[in-house]
This record gives C-alpha cells, sequence and structure tokens, in this order.
C-alpha cells in the first residue's frame, strides 16, 4: 500500500528539469539526460557543417559534437561569456553538448503545471516542445530535448564526430 501511494505522489510531483536560459527566455529539460554542466571553451571547428554545430571537443577521450541552441532556434547570436556554459547531454546512446546562455536551476515541474504547446502557424516548429508550465510566476519552455537531439539534421552532428 505504501508502494501505491509513493508511486502517485511521485507521479503528482512531476518530474525534475534543469532550466537554462536562451536570450530573455527560460528553458527547461528533463535532468535525467544532463551528465554534466561545464564551463564555455572554443570546440575545434569543422568544416561544412552547418552553423549550428559549434565544432567537438575532447571529453576525457570522447569526442563530444557541441550545438549552440541559440543558433538551432533562429535566435540573435551571442557574445560568449562567463554566464554561457555547455550541457553535456546522454541521448539515445550518444553524448551531445549543447552551449545556452547560463544554467538557472533544477526544479520539480508539477505534471499538472505543464499545458500543450500552442498551434502557431508561422516558422515555429512546436513539435520538440513538451509544453509549457507556470512555476513561481514564471514562464517555462519544456524542450523535448531527445526529439530535437535525435532530428534528422542531427545526423550530421554524428558525421562531424566521426569526421574528427
Amino acid at each position: 500500500m505504501q508502494t501505491l501511494q509513493a508511486a502517485g505522489e511521485a507521479a503528482q510531483a512531476g518530474r525534475e528539469y534543469l532550466s537554462f536560459v536562451l536570450g530573455d527566455a527560460q528553458y527547461c529539460i528533463d535532468i535525467l539526460k544532463v551528465q554534466e554542466i561545464r564551463t564555455y571553451e572554443q570546440p575545434t571547428r569543422i568544416a561544412n557543417t552547418p552553423a549550428f554545430i559549434k565544432g567537438v571537443i575532447n571529453l576525457r577521450g570522447n569526442i563530444v559534437p557541441i550545438v549552440d541552441l541559440r543558433v538551432k532556434f533562429g535566435l540573435a547570436e551571442s557574445r560568449y561569456d562567463s554566464q554561457t556554459v555547455v550541457i553535456v547531454l546522454n541521448i539515445a546512446r550518444r553524448t551531445i553538448g549543447v552551449v545556452v546562455d547560463g544554467v538557472s536551476d533544477v526544479m520539480s515541474v508539477p505534471a499538472s503545471e505543464i499545458k500543450p504547446p500552442p498551434e502557431l502557424s508561422g516558422g515555429l516548429d512546436t513539435k520538440y516542445l513538451q509544453g509549457l508550465a507556470t512555476v513561481n510566476g514564471q514562464m517555462l519552455i519544456l524542450i523535448d530535448i531527445e526529439k530535437l537531439m535525435t532530428s534528422r539534421d542531427m545526423a550530421i552532428v554524428d558525421e562531424a564526430a566521426a569526421a574528427e
């Protein structure tokens, strides 16, 4: 009986997310996908890759492609400063780093607070969004980072890492 109650409470509590900043918006990704957070270091650029692939880094003997989410999302490119970090992710049996403007917090988002993304016309692709949530008066954009990083154009990332 205790186990059923604990499972119910966990479902009500929702998931834990790592919140980060890109431009003026707060985004969140599932904390279970995060391996580590590192300070930004200039990656080694690889020729003939899209602008969102900044290059690769050597992380303890593993070649890790680095994706700039600002560029991937079509935001203005930022200056890299002391707040810029790389979130190293484990997704679909591979390691990928994503550059963000800064990491905010780890937070629990109750499942009841997650609303589906709005249907928008125009260029915005919402298939990578899990939903929107408001926590402590702040709007959070929940990204399905696995869908984003396993999309067709991300196959280029694999090719870039293999070429190094």
